[in-house]
């Protein structure tokens, strides 16, 4: 990745704005460390040239790129599916409520919250099928009653059959567990024992 942080101010804004429109789901994070300068000049950039947050665009990507989700990924998802942006960005809600959680504590049963991302990330791709080939999650913090968790998840990489996924879930906007997927399409039945893998 080139730093573009010797450019005068006109022309990072001129360049932000070029990345900004190519691709719109790059965050303030990534945006600063590309161009050598800190998150709240980015931020500033943006309001500058009008670029709206990361939010916002990712919404307004979705209405014109593909103005309805597909209706089948809607009964798939665990918890609301809200954008869908196949192949590339899906966010879902899930609300946390007396059936989810553990009676004693209140706090949302783990298995409820990666079924939640393990279903986004499943909604991300094309694929009729997919098989999970890895993955790999943190929690962070507990969930509780009450409590809404916002899933997030991204598309970061896609070889042939084979997709790497990463879903962060927030409580508002503070993580609360993160995941990363390796997921393979499923395009022929299943061998059985001792034939191979995907």
């Amino acid at each position: 990745m080139i730093v573009l942080s010797r450019f005068p101010r006109q022309e990072r804004r001129e360049a932000l704005r070029e990345i900004v429109l190519s691709d719109p789901f790059f965050t303030d994070q990534e945006l600063a460390k590309r161009f050598g300068v800190s998150i709240p000049t980015i931020r500033y950039d943006r309001r500058i040239l009008g670029i709206p947050e990361l939010r916002e665009r990712t919404r307004v990507f979705a209405r014109e790129a593909y103005g309805t989700l597909r209706s089948s990924a809607k009964h798939e998802v665990i918890g609301e599916l809200k954008e869908l942006v196949v192949g590339v960005y899906a966010c879902s809600e899930l609300k946390i409520d007396e059936t989810i959680v553990l009676p004693q504590t209140k706090a949302a049963q783990s298995h409820y919250l990666f079924a939640q991302a393990n279903s986004l990330a499943l909604a991300l791709t094309e694929a009729k099928a997919m098989c999970p080939g890895k993955v790999e999650l943190e929690f962070i913090r507990p969930v509780f009653l009450g409590e809404c968790v916002e899933a997030i998840g991204r598309i970061n990489e896609q070889e042939d059959n084979k997709y790497r996924v990463r879903i962060i879930s927030t409580v508002c906007r503070k993580e609360v567990l993160r995941c990363e997927w390796i997921l393979f399409t499923i395009d022929s039945p299943i061998r059985g024992e001792g034939e191979g893998n995907y």
